[in-house]
Formats: structure tokens, sequence, C-alpha cells
């Protein structure tokens, strides 16, 4: 008879890229069979380790065109040597989306069914639920058991060939993101706002207090996209509020956890906000955060000596703000650039560049964003539009 256990992930102590590493270490493996409906490379990684040792005996069904599973994951996946199956419903209405991992052994086989992908945060920091099932083979329910999951799997590529089918190689996972059924993890959009700005206060409820894993260290964000996507039909308009962004915007800095200091909140009663909050490295280690914002994230820009101050250059640029999810609407705000080179400060190569917040202090200076991670999109244009996102 199987044995259940349960593992809730981010509340408890127990964690799914831990337990997929004890079900793929045990040895005389036979069989892996894995069905997620989402790959990042990130997810892959965790477990490149582990997966390496059964690669040539693991077959795994990954849904595509749902706009989260990656180019990259894919490749890694082929780059391992597993049989890799995709998945496409041909709707984004309707996707693949069951999650499970198996390990089959001559007597034995380990089973975890539940809600996480095969992404860093679906292993590591998301709350996600499983079942944890170890079945014993010399009995009938448990063997009929896997016999009817694996023939399952096994039967789909006959039912929907032209919707379940094996990739071979690099070139068909380029096809596949040629035809819009993958993404470009360096290519990220946005995640959908509201369309209309709310009219009443924002809730102010702090983010969860979790354990959190780190995750690995990101590339350098691109600035211009290789590909633009197809533009979304909007289910409504908005008539009396900022358009919400399209498609087209391209992630091109994220930052670390938000600061009393870059949303201008006073710690004490004698301290004063200064208004502003300097770009700095943030999430991407190999900028160099002197000239980067200047010369490419806001490349473009009607930049202009300020009078007054001539090591300064200044502009001011559009940006749309969402929070938590919400669209907060359009701000223009002012962008300043220390032009010095002969500085302390540019010696020890500090960040030179800021935005002032203006109007949107308010929207920026509230402490359940301490923490947070802010990200900055640039989608080109004549200019160029930006938002910023805080989550």
């Amino acid at each position: 008879m199987a044995k259940i256990d349960f593992v809730l992930q981010a509340v408890t102590d127990r964690f799914h890229a831990d337990e997929l590493r004890k079900l793929l270490s045990k040895g005389d493996c036979e069989r892996v069979l894995v069905s997620v409906a989402f790959v990042r490379q990130d997810g892959v990684d965790a477990l490149a380790a582990n997966l390496k040792t059964v690669a040539k005996v693991s077959t795994f069904f990954v849904g595509i065109r749902n706009g989260v599973t990656s180019v990259q994951g894919l490749r890694r996946l082929l780059d391992l040597g597993v049989r890799l199956v995709v998945v496409d419903t041909a709707s984004r209405a309707y996707i693949f989306h069951p999650k499970l991992f198996l390990a089959e052994r001559k007597t034995c086989a380990s089973l975890i069914i539940g809600s996480a992908n095969l992404t860093f945060a679906g292993l590591h920091n998301n709350v996600e639920a499983g079942a944890l099932l170890d079945l014993d083979l010399s009995q009938p329910d448990d063997k009929n058991l896997l016999a009817g999951l694996i023939k399952t799997f096994a039967d789909l590529p006959a039912r929907f060939p032209e919707h379940v089918f094996q990739v071979k190689d690099g070139a068909a996972l380029e096809g596949l993101f040629d035809n819009g059924r993958l993404i470009d993890e360096d290519i990220a959009e946005p995640p959908p706002v509201t369309a209309y700005v709310r009219k009443g206060p924002r809730d102010t409820l702090e983010p969860m207090r979790l354990p959190r894993h780190a995750p690995p260290p990101r590339k350098r964000f691109v600035v211009k996209p290789k590909r633009q996507p197809e533009p979304k039909q909007p289910e409504r308009p908005a008539e009396k509020a900022p358009p919400e962004p399209g498609p087209g915007f391209v992630l091109i800095w994220e930052s670390r956890g938000l600061t009393e200091r870059d949303l201008n909140i006073p710690k004490g009663a004698r301290t004063h906000a200064t208004g502003s909050m300097l770009w700095k490295k943030g999430a991407a280690e190999d900028i160099d955060q002197r000239r980067f914002f200047r010369d490419e994230a806001f490349a473009g820009l009607d930049w202009k000596t300020d009078p007054a101050r001539p090591h300064y250059e200044r502009c001011m640029v559009d940006f749309y703000i969402a929070v938590k999810g919400i669209n907060c609407g359009k701000f223009t705000l002012k962008l300043s650039h220390n032009t010095r080179t002969n500085t302390a400060t540019y010696k020890q190569r500090n960040a030179m560049t800021q935005v002032h917040w203006g109007d949107a202090h308010g929207v920026i200076a509230r402490r359940d964003l301490l923490g947070r991670t802010m990200s900055l999109y640039r989608k080109e244009g004549a200019p160029p539009e930006f938002l910023i996102e805080i989550d």
C-alpha cells in the first residue's frame, strides 16, 4: 500500500527542490517522468546535478504557448539529455497544467503530485502544495496506479500528434520561439496590470514574512528586444484612465529589496525625504551603474544641461507606475545624471543617475513596499516609454 506524505512549501521548512533531489538521488532508477506547465532555466539549474544522472531514462512533458515556458529552460533540458515532449493546446484560454514528478525503480516508485512547476520560485519560494507517494509495486493497486499513469502520458502523442510532440534539438526550439510559442527570458514583458486606475486608497498590506531562497545571479538585462511580440487585443478600452501598457515593454533592470531611502520614507521626525532614488546595480551584477542608466536604460531621451548646475544633465520622462498589480497611472518624472568623473563618488563606482519622485511620491513612499522589488521596463518608440512595477 502506498505511503503518503504532504509538503506545503514556504510556510513550512520543507520545499519541493529538496524533495525532488531526494526522489532523483535514489539509485537504480529505471524511469523518470515529469509533467509541468512551466519551465524556466533557473528551475532546471536547481535540479541539474540530479537530473543529469537520470537523463537517459527521463521524459519531460512541458506546456508551451503559456507566456512562461522559455526557450532557455527547454534548451537546458535538451543539454542535459532528457527526452523532451512539448504540449501545445493552441490556445491561451486553456493550457497544459498538470504537475507531477515520478521516479520508478524495480520494486517501488516515488511520485510527487502538486502545484509546483519547474521554475526556481515554484521549487523554492512560492507557497506550493505537493502529495508525496511511495508506491510498493508488489501491491496490485500501487502497480495499477503506476501503469495507468504511465500509459496516459505515453498515449498523448498518438492521440494529439499535432499538439503533443517531441522536440529533439535547438533548431526546433528556435522554430517554436519564432512562432511565438516560447518566450525569451531576457525579453520579459511586464506582468499585466489593471487597465483602469483605482480611485480608492491602495491597500497597505505588507508581504507575507516567509523564508526566501536566493535565486541564482541574473545576467545583464537587454535593452532592445530581439523580437516584438504580436499586439494583444484589450478586452475593453480604458476611456477615462491612462491605458494599460501594451506589448513590447522589455525588462531592463530589477532592484534588490527596496529600502526607506529608495522609497523616501523618513526614519524619524528629524529625517527628511530627499524626493529621489538613485538607480543602482540592483539584481544586475555586471552593469556599471555610473553609465548604464544614462547611456543605455534612458538612452534617446531629451537630456539637457542644467544651467544652474552644469555638471548635471536632466530630462522629463513619462512613467507608468504599477504597484501590487494595480495601475496607479502615468507620471511625468525628472531624471538627473551627474556627469562629473573626477569625484570620489565616481571613482568609487557609485550611482550617478537618479529619479525624482515628484507627484508619484505619495504612491512610492509607503511602508508596505519595503523589501519588495522594483522592476523597470522600456518600450522602444519616439520617445521610448517606461513602466515601473513594484511587487
